[in-house]
């Protein structure tokens, strides 16, 4: 088992990572001090896993809820399923929410978390390779609206992140792929050696090699752990992690969350703002066409659906970056530095986004 820490000041937590966690009772003894806790999933983890996790708390007044399974649920309605759900199990203040499954069901049960009683505690118990990577680290929780992405939410730190990495036996090859593209965002934009090591070992990830899927889980946490450190609220550098968001969450509202699985709409962003990078002269062309390749290699869909570029450009303006009516964006100086500005060419974006949206 790997452990890293995770210090925003207020709050110092642990990121465990490791094989047979789910069913490892001493850590659970260790990490989680409530006798009393609501276990937040969707259907399709609740089968693979639900059980195995609840003979480990044992002993404990364990309660669950269930949400349905898809991007397209993550939604203030089906956040009151998990309000109803602590209140139904009459829940204090001294409970602990758990969130069994990938990046939807951890931001819901996050931010009911940091909503229910003005606050109570959380674990994050990731169960996709993209949860395990980046989104269950850090704090950030919400849902989405039909305006935009991540519109409603908060931050607010778990106690704890348990990182199973026997769970990705049971990812279909798609998710995995998605989670990739959070892995390869790292490589762009702080660890330029990680990225040369994917360029190594995509295909070693992509057949799921677990000492290949161990480092690269390790690492993105590393990076993901010391980004968050120094910037908890976004104010500044940890902007950088949303490389490639900006343009993917338009893809994802443009096509009502049902098209793409959110690391797939990552990807399609990074090949986007690698593009504008390259056409504001930030990049060479060579290092454009690595980031495609290795995108490419990933399993990741490469052809952006053809939005219009006036509706992506409206939904960009929706982003959680616009400050006084300007789209920041994340780019690349180079690979391993990423930049996050609203100073580019007007005339260069709508060029990138005819290229890729018209």
């Amino acid at each position: 088992m790997q452990t890293f820490k995770v210090d925003v000041g207020h709050a110092i937590y642990p990121i465990l990572i490791g094989p047979g966690l789910l069913g490892h009772r001493e850590l659970f003894n260790s990490t989680l001090r409530a006798a009393d806790v609501l276990i937040v999933t969707n259907t399709t983890v609740a089968r693979l896993y639900l059980e195995k996790l609840q003979a480990t708390l044992s002993g404990r007044r364990v309660a669950d809820c269930m949400l349905p399974d898809g991007e397209q649920y993550k939604t203030l309605q089906t956040l009151g399923r998990v309000f109803d759900a602590l209140v139904d199990a009459k829940l204090n203040r001294d409970a602990t929410v758990l969130a069994l499954g990938g990046g939807v069901v951890g931001d819901i049960a996050g931010f009911a978390a940091a909503c229910y009683q003005r606050g109570v505690a959380y674990v994050q118990i990731p169960t996709t390779l993209l949860a395990q990577v980046d989104s269950s680290v850090g704090g950030k929780t919400g849902v989405n609206h039909p305006g935009g992405k991540n519109l409603i939410g908060a931050f607010y730190q778990p106690r704890a992140v348990i990182a199973d990495t026997d769970t990705l036996a049971t990812l279909p090859d798609r998710e995995l792929h998605a989670g990739l593209a959070e892995v390869i965002k790292y490589g762009c934009i702080w660890d330029p050696l990680l990225f040369d090591w994917l360029e190594l070992n995509i295909e070693k990830l992509t057949g799921r090699d677990d000492e290949a899927l161990a480092y690269a889980i390790e690492r993105s946490c590393a990076i993901k752990a010391a980004v968050v450190a120094e910037d908890e609220r976004e104010s500044n550098l940890r902007a950088i992690l949303n490389f490639g968001h900006t343009f993917g969450h338009a893809i994802e509202a443009a096509t009502r969350y049902d098209t793409y699985l959110h690391g797939e709409a990552v990807g399609l962003g990074m090949l986007i703002a690698t593009n504008l990078s390259h056409r504001l002269g930030l990049i060479d062309g060579g290092t454009q066409e690595r980031v495609r390749d290795l995108l490419a290699r990933a399993g990741l869909p490469t052809e952006p659906p053809r939005i219009g570029t006036a509706r992506a450009l409206a939904l960009m303006q929706m982003d959680k970056k616009v400050l006084a009516g300007t789209v920041r964006l994340v780019l690349l100086e180079k690979l391993g530095r990423a930049v996050v500005t609203g100073r580019y060419a007007q005339s260069a974006l709508d060029a990138t986004l005819n290229e890729y949206f018209a």
